[in-house]
């Protein structure tokens, strides 16, 4: 190791179907993949975007093998709670439901956006991650209100007012413009848009690009040099363990690259036990000699201080990378940084 077809068109059979939130009961009856013929129940968030990225997975499913998708919507407590994420524990609260719904049989997979699976809370036993379907864009990037004439973020004014939802990118927005207001925005993406171009309250807000891209919202923003989030741009399928046939089917959509880059990043995190409030930011990609590279930093929560960690191994070794680079973060200083924030 030495030291980075639109959803609803005719030909798509995905149905979708509404759920109230799963409780705990009987095991209902499970999709039947050796049984051929019968509908794989695909669960998700009821947000737009949740919708759209299940319907996407779905559409893919149905193009691999002889199945039809029902994409079901779970509503979650981070839904449903409109105040900071913290208070209901981070965002272990958008999985719950779905983990439960998974687990007691209501719906046989789900898709995840992989970021929001915290690393710091341990995954339900009978659950397994089969596929991560190949990652998309990772770029954060800063938008600005339709009528404004500011266009990238060095245009800002000292003091202006920039809205996001990721401790992640606060930091890091703090250690490059210290001097800009960074408060916190939550809410769906289109919500978010209809905030900033109201021209009340936000200067810029920051998104995800995929997601943009995902939702078919085509506008203009500038792409920020910072550090995405770990598990950025993947889309995780879940899976009960005791259905091997249902494993078999949804391991059709795992892209074997982007897991050796989940493989680095998860394990990093996991190394480091940060809490939903801790700015950590990590990336792992395929080099151009083949070589895995992963890049990590942990910042405080105004990016002040920060401690950052780069290194290189083979593909194959994504898991000792990740556990590397997490131990090098420690050896510089990261779980006093980590412990200096509040859960």
């Amino acid at each position: 190791m030495r030291r980075e077809a639109e959803p609803g068109d005719g030909d798509v059979r995905s149905s979708v179907t509404d759920l109230v939130p799963a409780g705990a009961g009987a095991m209902e009856p499970v999709f039947s993949w050796s049984g051929g013929g019968g509908v794989l129940r695909l669960g998700t968030r009821t947000s737009p975007l949740a919708m759209t990225q299940a319907r996407l997975v779905a559409a893919r499913l149905e193009e691999l093998a002889a199945v039809r998708v029902e994409v079901i919507g779970i509503q979650t407590a981070g839904d449903r709670h409109r105040g900071h994420l913290g208070e209901l524990g981070g965002k272990g609260a958008f999985m719950r439901e779905i983990d439960r719904a998974l687990l007691t049989g209501r719906v046989d997979v789900a898709v995840h956006c992989l970021k929001d699976v915290p690393g710091d809370v341990p995954r339900p036993d009978g659950l397994v991650f089969a596929a991560y379907v190949e990652r998309d864009d990772t770029a954060d990037v800063m938008l600005f209100p339709m009528a404004s004439k500011v266009q990238c973020m060095a245009d800002l004014a000292p003091g202006a007012l920039v809205g996001t939802s990721a401790v992640r990118r606060r930091a890091q927005l703090g250690k490059i413009r210290p001097d800009l207001r960074v408060e916190y925005l939550r809410g769906n993406v289109n919500s978010r848009l209809g905030r900033l171009d109201a021209g009340e309250e936000f200067d810029a807000i920051v998104l995800a690009r995929a997601s943009l891209a995902r939702l078919g919202i085509d506008r203009a923003g500038e792409a920020l040099d910072i550090i995405p989030a770990v598990g950025a741009g993947v889309l995780a399928v879940d899976c009960r363990r005791t259905d091997p046939d249902i494993v078999e089917l949804v391991r059709l959509l795992d892209h074997r690259q982007t897991r050796q880059c989940v493989s680095a990043e998860r394990t990093m995190l996991h190394g480091l036990q940060g809490h939903c409030n801790s700015p950590i930011a990590g990336h792992a990609r395929l080099e151009r000699d083949g070589q895995l590279s992963l890049r990590a930093m942990v910042f405080t929560r105004d990016g002040s201080e920060f401690v950052h960690s780069h290194e290189w191994a083979p593909p194959d070794k994504g898991e000792d990378l990740g556990a590397y680079v997490a131990g090098d973060l420690l050896r510089k200083g990261a779980r006093d940084l980590i412990g200096g924030i509040p859960h």
